[in-house]
Order: structure tokens, then sequence, then C-alpha cells
């Protein structure tokens, strides 16, 4: 008898194939006590350098197949391994409590969990997540279990799970794994981005697909809709290979635009373009069509190592992504650690609420020395093509002032030494806090462009971290509230003649793309797959009679209000 369960498309397409359960291998404990410490650290020691070796391996592996940005999941996980302060908890109670080596891991790595996993910021929830991960590798060595590698599948398979972490998504071979449906997880969980980012259909937070679900099944994963079907009947099948046919059409179809100019049906042109963390990422970027580079995040350079990367190193890896782009425009964002990002080697201090502590521009105009090396890069590359610099988290115009002050120093010092410097560089900031939005009319007369980060204002403006489900229903893109920020940082830069672009995950939405276009958004940057599906959508809206429609959206009350609206109308 067919069943449907739903929960959220994460990644768009149809996928048709046998269930395969993954299941969390049993990691029960039956003993604690040892007689010999010292082989039990040996024990321990041994498995660490395995669970090493593999980490090693697939954050090789990941890098190339998925670009840098989404390996240093990895590097955080062998730092795990390497965490003094961990790790001399887990030998203290081997050699103080006489506890073998799973017995005392699994302890100290259960108490680092639950304090991490009750703390109300998102980077400290990650972390819970990481201990949890890596202490499974461990304990799979320690106590001889396989881990069931999801990297062994090499049959057409639909994988169902409670959770993908980290190690499980980098394991996914699209050549085989067809789509998968986890029972947690929302769109901007790390699954459902690598999801994306390999283009297998999937559909999170179905809350029971592991319960509904057998292995063996036969199973309808509708990335698209947000349906899983189980057992479908013969209609049903041929209805979803019928839907399946025509998203692989429509694919063909999007493919076509690749070299096209993005412009809408009434003639206006917007400007599409991809956001990337290293240069290995431009290959997608480019395969996809982007018209520029609208977010280069430079932080992934100074990640997964154990020292600040040297001048020369940055001045190298801006230059590559702004030679290749031909001179295609290139925002490169100036350092953005803190919140989620944390450089060991920096030794910052623990803070309770580091998404709105010491970060961005501001622990890089305390650090200045760091500041300035990076400015010198980017300045120096700024000679090989169509630069433009975006200082983050900006929330007051004297932050703004002092990092165009240490930029302008910084250009004059490499004229002096006779080295070659665009004259044409464009300097913006992002729009990602609330009161930058409200005093966008005063800082549109200093900078030259605007970046609205929608992935932290919302959750700012709504006081709701995006990762906590509990909160989830409080992210919102399409609420008037946001809606009325975007409006106003639009209104305020047009009219001292400068252009207004979006980095975040709204940029890439189809049901706020025709918003955005009604509200005069004038570069839309994404990841690269969602280029070619946003130009394919733009090239059928008029600008002209959107522009009515946003302005009805920002007078509506709810989010929903706002999503039917478009919907009804436009999808």
């Amino acid at each position: 008898m067919p069943q449907e369960i739903s929960g959220i498309a994460a990644s768009h397409g149809i996928a048709i194939a046998k269930a395969y359960v993954h299941e969390e291998p049993d990691f029960t404990i039956s003993s604690s006590e040892a007689t010999d410490p010292a082989a039990e650290i040996e024990r321990l020691e041994g498995a660490l350098s395995s669970s090493r070796e593999e980490l090693a391996a697939i954050k090789d592996k990941t890098e190339q197949n998925l670009g840098a940005d989404k390996a240093e999941i990895f590097a955080a996980h062998l730092l795990v391994l390497s965490d003094p302060e961990l790790l001399d908890a887990v030998k203290g109670k081997i050699n103080n409590e006489n506890n073998n080596a799973e017995y005392a891991l699994n302890e100290v790595t259960s108490q680092f969990i639950t304090i991490f996993e009750n703390m109300d910021n998102e980077y400290m929830k990650e972390r819970a997540a990481d201990i949890r991960d890596v202490s499974h590798r461990v304990l799979g060595h320690l106590l001889g279990i396989e881990t069931g590698s999801l990297a062994t599948i090499s049959e057409e398979t639909i994988v169902i799970a409670e959770d993908l972490t980290p190690s499980d998504t980098a394991q996914l071979n699209p050549a085989f794994i067809k789509g998968f449906a986890t029972n947690i997880g929302g769109r901007t969980s790390h699954s459902a981005i690598m999801s994306r980012s390999l283009e297998i259909p999937a559909v999170v937070g179905t809350k029971e697909a592991t319960n509904s679900i057998k292995n063996g099944d036969l199973v309808i994963v509708d990335g698209i809709d947000g349906h899983v079907v189980i057992n479908p009947s013969e209609e049903m099948l041929a209805a979803y290979r019928k839907k399946q046919a025509d998203f692989q059409e429509q694919k063909d179809e999007w493919a076509k635009l690749v070299n096209d100019q993005t412009i809408t049906s009434d003639g206006a042109h917007v400007e599409l373009a991809a956001n990337i963390g290293t240069p290995k990422d431009l290959d997608g970027v480019i395969s996809n069509g982007a018209e520029g580079i609208g977010l280069y995040r430079t932080e992934f350079l100074y990640m997964g190592r154990d020292n600040l990367p040297s001048e020369e190193e940055q001045y190298e890896a801006y230059k590559e992504v702004i030679e290749r782009m031909e001179g295609k425009p290139v925002v490169i964002r100036t350092l953005d650690i803190g919140g989620d990002k944390e450089l060991p080697y920096l030794d910052l201090p623990k803070e309770m609420n580091p998404f709105l502590g010491f970060r961005a521009i501001r622990l890089c105009l305390e650090q200045q020395d760091l500041f300035r090396v990076q400015l010198r890069a980017l300045l120096r590359a700024s000679a090989f093509g169509n630069l433009k610099i975006m200082f983050p988290m900006i929330a007051v115009l004297e932050e703004l002032r002092q990092a165009k002050a240490l930029l302008n120093e910084e250009k004059d010092k490499l004229i002096a030494e006779g080295i070659s410097v665009s004259d044409s560089i464009e300097v913006g900031i992002m729009v990602e806090i609330p009161s930058t939005a409200v005093a966008s009319p005063q800082f549109a007369k200093e900078v030259d462009f605007f970046s609205i980060g929608t992935n932290d204002l919302i959750q700012y403006t709504f006081a709701a971290d995006r990762m906590n489900e509990q909160v989830s229903y409080l992210y919102q893109p399409y609420h008037p509230a946001i809606l009325r920020l975007v409006d106003m940082v639009i209104k305020a830069a047009h009219k001292e003649g400068k252009w207004v672009g979006m980095c975040g995950e709204m940029a890439g939405d189809e049901v706020a793309i025709p918003l955005l276009l009604g509200l005069g958004l004038d570069e839309f940057s994404m990841s690269a797959t969602s280029i070619l599906p946003a130009r394919s959508q733009l090239l059928k809206l008029s600008k002209e009679e959107l522009a009515s429609v946003a302005q009805n959206a920002l007078q509506l009350d709810t989010a929903d209000e706002v999503e039917q609206l478009i919907r009804t109308e436009y999808l």
C-alpha cells in the first residue's frame, strides 16, 4: 500500500530507487575498567591516528569534488582530534580512574556535547555535532565496529537517515546515491547545503522517514515539492517518472542560457553573480554562466591551518579569481572570522554569544596588522581585473570610515613603492545588521555599493538563530519586515546613484526573486547551481509590473500572505 510523508524540499529534482536505511552503529560500551593504563593510552593513540588518516583523506576528496569551503568542516574535525583540553581529559580518566579508552572517550565527549548543545548559539551547536561525529569515528576503531560507510554503495540507492553527518555527506557519490531523506534538518542544515552542491534531490525534516521506510522499499524523493512516496503504485510511478523527465528537460533548457545576459521581459538588465569560497570554485561559476562574483568569502584562506596566510599567498588567490573572470566584476569580502568560524591560532577570547561579538570588521580594526596584510594583497591583485572590496558586519559609520582609511593608507604605500594598483576599485559594505539598513541613507553617501547579507539580516531582525529548530519558524525571508528593510536599502542607494546586490540564500529563492526584482535589486549573487534556474525565471518577469506588486507586498501582514501573492501569480 503506497504511503506518503512530507518534509522540506532541500534540493530540487526527482529520485526513484530502492531505500538504504543508514543506521548509527551500536556504540554501547559494556565495561569501563582497565588494568593497564599505558596500554589503553596506546589503544587511544592508535584509534586517533587512524581517524586522522581517514579524515585527511575525506577532506582531500571533498576539496577535489566540492571545493575547499565544503571541505573546511573536516579541517575542524581534525582540530577536534588534536584538542588538548578534550584529549587531556580523556587520558586523565584512563590514568586516574582506571577507565578503558572507549569508556573514557565516551564520558568526556558526551560531557562536551551536552555543554555545547545547551549553549544558545549556532557555532556551539555545530561544535557539538562535530565532536559527536569525530567521537563516533574514534569509538568505531576502539570497539572494532564498521561504521557503515556510504562510500561503498555501488548500486542506485536512496539513503534514508535520522540525519547525515558531514562525514556522511562527503561520501555521497551521485552516480549511485540518487537522493536522500532525513528525519531532521532544514534548508540551511549542512546536509541540505551539500545536497544542492551535489545536485542530489533531497527532502529533510520528515520526522518519520526511518520509522516508515525499510531497506529495499521502493522510494520516490520529490525534492521539488517536499514529498517522499513509499512503495508507490504503478500509476504514481508513471506520474513521477514524467515529472522527473520534465525536470530534466527543464534543466536542459536552462543549460542553453549559459552564455546569455539576464534581461527581463521588459528589457531591464540585472546581474546574476556567484558566491565562492576559493579559486577552486571557479569552474562551476564559469560553467553556469555567472556574470560576476558577488561574494568571495576570503576566510576560507585562513581556516584549516595553524598560521595566518602570507600576503603573497593571499595575493595569488585573489589574482587567480580576478584574472579568470576576465574583466567581470569580482566582489571580495574582507576577513569575516568569528561567529561560526573560529581560528584556533588567533587565540581569541571565548564569548557567550560570538555572533554578536568580536568578529569580522570588529576583529580586523582591532588587529590591524592582520587586516593590513589582506588589504595589501587585495590592492596588488586589483591591477589584474575588476575588483570590488567589501567590508562585512559594518554597524556604524565610524567602522566604515576607519576601514576605508586603512585601505587608503595601504594604497598610498604601495603606489610609493612603485607597485601597480587599480584606480577604479569600488568599496562597499555588507548590509546584515538592522541598524545599517535603517541608516542606509547615511551609509549610501560614503560607499560605492551595498550587498545585502540576508542570512544574518533575517536572524538578527527576528532575534532568532536560524539553525535552532525550536525557533526556525522565525526564519522568514518573505516577511514584510525584511522586505521593508531591503526596500529601504535599495532606495537609499539608488538616490545616491549607487548599486545594490544581495548575497544571501534569499537571492536565489524562486519566491523572493520576483519581489527583489520589483524592489529594484541590481545584482543577485547565489550558489553557482542556482544561476541558470534564476536566469530562466527572470527572463519571463517584467520589472515594471513587479514594482507595484512588491510595493503591495510591503503592506501585507505576514510572510505567508506575501508568499501566496507571488505563488498565485508568478510561479
